[in-house]
């Protein structure tokens, strides 16, 4: 390196530090976007593949439950004719 050079990185010091810590600063940037953009992408396609049958079994689960009620409710209504009519019949 020349006397020239020398005194031009001496002199513009401050500059190169900055653009070093500024090159340094948007590489981290960069690799944190990509590192959160890969996690993203594998939580996606972590709840794509699991939490399809999640849904399912929870949708049998409701299923199993509306045809529990369904038959309660059928029951009581049997019931409640049978009342109904007998205080319907004239003695």
């Amino acid at each position: 390196m020349s006397a020239e050079q020398k005194n031009w990185f001496r002199d513009n010091s401050t500059l190169i530090y900055f653009l070093a810590a500024q090159a340094i600063a948007f590489g981290t940037a960069g690799a944190s976007i990509l590192a959160y953009m890969v996690k993203l992408e594998t939580r996606v396609y972590i709840m794509e593949t699991r939490g399809a049958e999640y849904t399912v079994d929870r949708m049998n689960k409701f299923d199993n439950r509306i045809t529990v009620l369904e038959q309660k409710i059928e029951g009581g209504l049997a019931r409640l004719e049978r009342v109904v009519d007998q205080f319907m019949k004239k003695p």
